[in-house]
């Protein structure tokens, strides 16, 4: 198979397309609680110096191997591979990387599907007057209800396949170039608002003021792994992209910028959420919780609550939505490697993580006592195997192919910058970003 013929049309469309790969749940639902749970400021230094020690090189690691090879992540793989004299057995970490964004998007429409409803909930001021247990049995009623689990569950597929079908340029550069925005001006009103508040203090003292006792070598894993997980890293999505990036784009300004955008949506999230719980006095450690059960109590307690809570799930779904666009396309670039039209290759894909789709939905119902994995359930396995041990190999084994296996001089030519900064470059990844991602998968499975 040659190199692909598309492109994205500008830099701004390359570095709004990996942006939008890397904004989601990871940013406005997993950073909140994370931090909430590990200490707030302290956590959130760890987690910029894990994205710039850990974060860019493998994020630079995985576009320039698509930017090299210019096909499909197998395919570009199996070619780097064989130009380098290594066995083209290489094209099978493609493979993995799709196995895991199959099995990550299988959750993520579920919980975005959470977000359709709760969006709905919102506008019609449903949670106004409820009492902190009402909102909670709410929950958990809509939790065990499969039709309506299910009927926001495929919505949610059908929005995100039917730009995926549309193509590179036709389908997912253009809601990029409109989402992407929209979403960062919600997140500076959400921001501007939360300065009204009276949490806003508090909330900007636990995020910015570390607490050096805060830190634990559990937190410092956690921040690890976290910076891992929100930069899309180790699936070969961005893999895929870079095989669409224009000649001319420097590599390393690129990922910077992908880089700064992306902790800036988390870093206003948490500006917003913590405002308002602060404002209310509760507890900012709430974990997984946090966004569909006390924020909802929060700001149905303050004035124009209903509003305020409109745009926030507005701007969860639209961050979700992005998210599940831009990692279906390696899926369906391999399938149409394999001779199908993108049409079909997207049908096709679009099916099947419906299907896995359907056992995390019924995990709450239905099949809420079937154990897989000691006492996890079908949810509890794809949101916990496929973050904290497929992504991390999947990392891992990237950066070993970019700085160790392919030639050299081909992944120099990628990155775009001169033997001083390349070697600076792989240095980085040889002995500090690899060694950390084996730390984070190790933490993860012991």
């Amino acid at each position: 198979m040659g190199e692909t013929l598309e492109r994205w049309s500008t830099r701004r469309a390359f570095i709004l397309a990996v942006t939008g790969a890397a904004v989601g749940l990871g940013n406005i639902w997993r950073f909140p609680y994370m931090t909430g749970e590990n200490g707030g400021a302290a956590f959130l230094v760890l987690y910029v110096a894990f994205v710039i020690t850990l974060g860019l090189p493998v994020m630079m690691a995985e576009i320039l191997i698509g930017r090299a090879g210019r096909r499909s992540p197998m395919q570009s793989l199996a070619h780097l591979a064989r130009e380098a004299g290594a066995t083209p057995h290489w094209r099978w970490l493609g493979l993995f990387g799709g196995i895991t964004v199959f099995f990550i998007l299988s959750f993520y429409s579920v919980v975005s599907g959470w977000s359709i409803e709760y969006l709905v909930d919102s506008v019609n001021g449903n949670f106004v007057g409820l009492s902190p247990q009402e909102v909670g049995a709410n929950f958990d009623a809509f939790l065990a209800d499969p039709l309506r689990m299910t009927f926001n569950h495929t919505l949610f597929l059908l929005l995100t396949m039917s730009v995926v079908a549309a193509g590179v340029s036709g389908g997912l550069e253009k809601l990029n170039n409109l989402l992407m925005p929209l979403l960062y001006l919600l997140l500076l009103i959400l921001a501007i608002y939360a300065v009204t508040t009276d949490g806003f203090d508090d909330a900007m003292a636990w995020l910015f003021k570390p607490d050096p006792s805060a830190i634990t070598g559990t937190v410092v894993l956690n921040a690890m792994g976290h910076a891992f997980f929100t930069l899309a890293l180790g699936a070969c999505a961005l893999m895929a992209y870079g095989a669409y990036m224009p000649e001319e784009q420097s590599l390393p300004r690129a990922v910077a910028a992908v880089a700064i955008l992306d902790v800036t949506v988390a870093l206003l999230a948490g500006i917003a959420i913590f405002s308002v719980v602060f404002s209310q006095g509760m507890d900012p450690g709430e974990g997984p919780g946090l966004m569909f059960v006390t924020l909802p109590i929060a700001f149905a307690q303050l004035p124009g609550g209903s509003l305020w809570l409109s745009i926030f799930f507005l701007l969860l779904l639209l961050a979700t939505w992005t998210s599940s666009i831009n990692l279906t396309e390696p899926m369906v670039a391999t399938l149409q490697d394999a001779g199908l039209k993108r049409s079909h290759a997207t049908a096709v894909i679009g099916a099947l993580v419906w299907a896995a789709g359907m056992l995390s939905v019924l995990s709450f119902s239905t099949m809420a006592e079937v154990h897989w994995i000691g006492e996890m359930n079908f949810f509890d396995l794809v949101t916990t195997v496929p973050t904290d041990i497929f992504l991390p190999v999947g990392g891992a084994l990237i950066a070993i192919f970019a700085a160790w296996v392919m030639s050299q001089l081909t992944a120099q030519q990628a990155l775009g910058v001169d033997a001083k900064r390349f070697r600076l470059w792989q240095s980085l990844v040889r002995y500090v970003s690899i060694p950390l991602v084996v730390i984070v998968l190790i933490s993860d499975l012991f």
